[in-house]
């Protein structure tokens, strides 16, 4: 137990257990399997992206403009496959490529420039989105190909309720858990995974022993541009529209929830199943605050708690960690 109790990820679990609880209590159709089905496909596209973010904190950096990203990946794929048709796989690839090109510039600026990443990603946002809306007129897409439509309607599992009304587990959340699992294993038993711990904790131990910075840094923001991508046309799948201005504000919401999931602001720390329960946590606070008809500009001030909250926490921990490590090395 008290092993269990060393877990950050214990407690977002404790706080979602919780919160159901409370929202079941008010509204007792929270607690059934179509609203969960619903709920895991509607923050796919805040999952996956929230991958990408983990990757990007634990090496200590961070992304602000993933929103950008995600977007201009988005509305071009969607103007391509419209004037040049293809399939859905080529629509993946499209906005994957723009994804990660768009990011690596990011983080060749980082690197070669010595820039703060937050300056950085808040500049790049700004171009990003700036000249997505100056190419596109800021118009609107609608008529996308019968072929992408058909797939977000694609069902692993379909169940039918009293109503004779049938749900089930989307395509959609199929893709995010695929994600999910290849992140996991990338960040727990790759080489890889391990230098980006390594360079997230101690940045100068980490290049001493031999890490290759600009290619850690390369494939970290290289990941937060292909999980921008594959965001875009996920969300593109959901909304079946395509707008320039949909995503961008959401940085805060996926952010929120990988620190709610343990990963630190300084680097080091994260897990997929803590961000995985930092997006269930998210979600089921909006999707209850919904049920509870509590209005929706409470969302924000409840997301920046949480913000807040998350921080503290992780800022305490760490100067626990410190503290303990100076006691070691006191008695040593």
């Amino acid at each position: 137990m008290k092993r269990w109790l060393s877990y950050h990820e214990t407690y977002v679990f404790i706080v979602i257990v919780l919160f159901s609880a409370v929202i079941a209590a008010v509204n007792p159709s929270f607690l059934t399997l179509e609203n969960l089905f619903d709920l895991l496909k509607s923050y796919a596209f805040l999952g996956i992206l929230s991958v990408g973010v983990l990757f990007v904190l634990i090496s200590g950096g961070i992304d602000i403009s993933f929103t950008a990203v995600a977007t201009v990946a988005m509305y071009v794929m969607a103007v391509l496959i419209i004037h040049y048709g293809g399939n859905i796989a080529i629509a993946f690839l499209i906005a994957a490529t723009i994804g990660i090109a768009l990011e690596l510039i990011n983080a060749l600026i980082i690197y070669y420039f010595n820039i703060p990443a937050i300056i950085t990603t808040i500049a790049t946002l700004n171009i990003y989105y700036g000249l997505l809306t100056v190419f596109s007129g800021g118009k609107w897409i609608y008529g996308l190909p019968p072929w992408f439509r058909e797939f977000a309607d694609i069902r692993v599992l379909t169940l039918t309720n009293e109503a004779g009304v049938s749900y089930g587990i989307s395509i959609v959340t199929v893709i995010w858990f695929v994600i999910m699992l290849a992140a996991w294993g990338v960040l727990r038993y790759t080489v890889l995974g391990r230098s980006i711990y390594a360079f997230g904790g101690n940045p100068g131990s980490a290049e001493r022993i031999g890490i290759n910075i600009l290619r850690l840094q390369l494939f970290v923001y290289g990941v937060m541009g292909l999980m921008a991508g594959i965001a875009g046309v996920v969300q593109v799948l959901l909304v079946q529209t395509v707008a320039p201005n949909s995503i961008v504000g959401k940085e805060l919401d996926v952010i929120a929830a990988v620190v709610l999931g343990g990963a630190s602001l300084f680097g080091g720390t994260g897990s997929l199943l803590g961000t995985l329960l930092g997006v269930a946590l998210i979600a089921v606070m909006s999707n209850g605050l919904t049920l509870m008809r509590v209005p929706s500009y409470w969302y924000d001030v409840f997301i920046g708690l949480i913000i807040l909250f998350s921080v503290t926490i992780s800022a305490l921990r760490r100067r626990q960690r410190i503290g303990r490590m100076i006691i070691v090395e006191g008695e040593a």
